[in-house]
């Protein structure tokens, strides 16, 4: 077969793919322009990618593609009717990135909760060392132990973090985007009653017409002005600007984000003119991207492609 990975910065350069060589001529590419992208892909059988759009105009000058392979759990980017018309096989990954999501929430999560960018540049600015006490209280912080944990999406990453919120002793509640989920383990509530019980607010749901902007205006005025929101899904489920005004006003305490509604953050982004870390913290979209994640997500591409080969089905979307 012919194999051809676009996309392939997105799983880092210090990965190593070559692993895929094993099931034909394989190439790879980095992020480059739609035209390319075309021209790349245009005797592919097998096409390894991640953000590039999959469509009519990307794959009608290439006839031999059989598989898609995402090198991601979500697949928005796919024309699923077109592809389907065309008989191609879609294979997603799932699971890979659960570990290091529910890793990444916490780490948000705290760094809010304890302020702890106040605190780090307090010893580093030389104040620690001037002052004469041992210890310093400009900060209040409270503990996790007590506190309610709500979670927007109990699917295999909110419920690996339900399990952590109630190992530092949280009771977790959580809302099911779907309307259709049921777990024993944790009490399901609706919406509002999630937004006004949570001392702390985790998203994990996909983005769909069920929850684009969920977290709105409306949602951060029946939240706790101490509550704290974590969002680690994609960044369309938040309104940015009702956000930032959410935090700027102390209608709610804090966010740590790991998404946003468009990538990279832009300059006149909601967010670019909130430089205190103590209620705002930002990270590049890398909650999923551990060595080990990354290593992963390679891992079940080739698994993928072998079940492929072999006429089976395998995280098949279609």
């Amino acid at each position: 077969m012919k194999i051809v990975e676009i996309d392939r910065d997105t799983l880092g350069m210090d990965i190593d793919t070559s692993v895929f060589a094993q099931f034909g001529e394989f190439t790879e590419h980095v992020q480059d322009t739609e035209e390319n992208n075309i021209r790349y892909i245009r005797d592919a059988e097998v096409i390894i990618f991640n953000k590039t759009k999959m469509n009519e105009r990307t794959l009608k000058d290439a006839p031999n593609v059989k598989l898609l392979c995402i090198t991601a759990t979500g697949y928005d980017n796919i024309d699923l009717d077109y592809v389907q018309k065309r008989g191609i096989a879609v294979c997603n990954v799932r699971g890979y990135s659960t570990a290091a999501v529910a890793q990444h929430t916490f780490a948000l999560a705290l760094y809010v909760l304890e302020k702890i960018s106040y605190y780090d540049d307090y010893v580093k600015s030389g104040k620690y060392s001037a002052q004469q006490g041992f210890c310093n209280f400009d900060e209040r912080y409270n503990e996790l132990e007590g506190k309610t944990w709500g979670i927007v999406g109990l699917g295999n990453i909110g419920k690996k973090v339900a399990g952590i919120a109630s190992a530092f002793g949280c009771k977790v509640i959580y809302y099911s985007t779907s309307g259709g989920h049921d777990d024993e383990d944790y009490e399901r509530v609706g919406f509002d009653e999630l937004l006004t019980r949570s001392d702390l607010i985790s998203v994990h749901c996909p983005l769909n017409d069920n929850t684009r902007e969920i977290m709105n205006a409306d949602a951060f005025k029946k939240m706790k002005d101490s509550a704290i929101l974590i969002n680690v899904s994609r960044g369309g489920v938040i309104n940015e600007r009702d956000l930032a005004d959410a935090i700027n006003n102390g209608t709610i305490a804090g966010a740590g984000l790991d998404v946003l509604t468009v990538e990279p953050m832009q300059k006149d982004s909601p967010f670019a003119g909130i430089t205190d870390s103590r209620k705002l913290i930002i990270t590049p979209h890398m909650a999923w991207a551990s060595v080990e994640a990354r290593n992963r997500c390679v891992d079940e591409i080739v698994a993928n492609i072998k079940a492929f080969t072999e006429g089976k089905e395998r995280n098949r979307v279609i």
